[in-house]
């Protein structure tokens, strides 16, 4: 695996579009989820639905893409301690933004619900409708959705340390000026 200083264009492209839609589709869940119930409520469920099922593939192409790609070293300025922390929050923000997508599509199955993606494309039931397991997955969406949140929130505060105190280049591994 070819290791350079910068990540791919594509790599950091997709870390622009996911992060946006991550921003958005949190947001545009939290909204919606105040909403009264009524078919308008259901509409606009559907877009947040799309929302997480697009996170969902662009986030398997970039873990594609970091197999294929790889990913620019480290500074060798940063401790054991930081690589590790850095490594496990990579790993934790791959995760999450796996599993808050598949938890919302599980949701969706268990309330009977499909997904219908763009209107026009039914995805498949993960599992058979379960009104009281669909409940507990609700919980289980929302839960890692604010584990996603705080994990994101500390994602961005570790790259402004290291582009403000630290000083160390990290954060122009996700530039696309050279």
């Amino acid at each position: 695996m070819k290791m350079n200083q910068r990540y791919h264009p594509s790599q950091i492209l997709l870390h622009a579009v996911i992060g946006l839609l991550i921003v958005l589709t949190f947001a545009f869940g939290k909204y919606v989820a105040g909403l009264p119930l009524s078919p308008a409520k259901f509409q606009l469920i559907s877009y947040h639905k799309w929302g997480g099922i697009i996170v969902l593939l662009l986030v398997v192409v970039r873990i594609v893409l970091r197999l294929l790609k790889g990913a620019p070293p480290l500074p060798a300025t940063m401790s054991p301690l930081a690589r590790l922390a850095a490594h496990a929050g990579h790993l934790a923000l791959y995760v999450l933004m796996l599993a808050v997508p598949l938890s919302g599509w599980l949701m969706s199955s268990a309330y009977g619900i499909p997904v219908v993606l763009f209107g026009v494309l039914p995805l498949p039931d993960l599992i058979a409708a379960n009104p009281a397991l669909a409940e507990q997955l609700g919980e289980v969406h929302e839960l890692l959705n604010q584990l996603l949140l705080i994990t994101v929130i500390l994602h961005v505060l570790a790259a402004l340390k290291h582009h403000f105190i630290d000083r160390d280049g990290l954060l122009q591994r996700m530039s696309l000026r050279r």
